[in-house]
């Protein structure tokens, strides 16, 4: 329907009001970090950030289907994966949490931020609702001057999406 309209947070929400787009685990601090211990690659390698420990226990604020896709990504390490929601008409791409803990916004690229600029371009552009001249503003934000793609924490940080 639309971000703007009623509804568009259905689904959003499980029972237990856990935000499925936010209950992954945070693991881009971990990986900062490490980095910025100079623990990367030899002690904390930057292609396998493991699930920490405490999100696994039983009682962690987990929903059952956050638990379910960690389970399957266990089962099958993915290279590459994507997730579609309504609202927006804007292809977001890694990293979606700011490196600066306090600030909202700033752009926060990935070292495979070329490929996934390249990602977001093809779909974006290849989508005829986003590619038309026609097509609706997202709320204030406008993206078709920037290809209708952005980096996450470029657009609002979001700690475990």
């Amino acid at each position: 329907q639309g971000s703007e309209l009623a509804g568009w947070a259905m689904g959003r929400w499980t029972y237990e009001g856990i935000d499925l787009n936010h209950n992954f685990a945070d693991l881009n601090t971990a990986l900062w970090d490490a980095e910025d211990n100079a623990r990367v690659p030899h002690e904390f390698p930057n292609h396998f950030i493991p699930i920490p420990e405490y999100y696994t226990f039983p009682n962690a604020t987990v929903a059952p289907e956050t638990r379910a896709v960690i389970a399957w990504m266990q089962r099958y390490p993915f290279v590459l994966s994507a997730n579609l929601h309504g609202g927006e008409l804007v292809v977001t791409y890694p990293y979606d949490m700011t490196r600066t803990a306090w600030k909202a916004r700033e752009p926060t690229p990935t070292p495979d931020d070329a490929v996934f600029r390249w990602l977001a371009t093809i779909y974006a552009s290849a989508n005829p609702a986003m590619a038309s001249g026609e097509r609706r503003r997202c709320h204030h934000d406008d993206f078709a001057g920037v290809g209708n793609i952005i980096n996450g924490a470029d657009w609002h940080t979001v700690a475990g999406s």
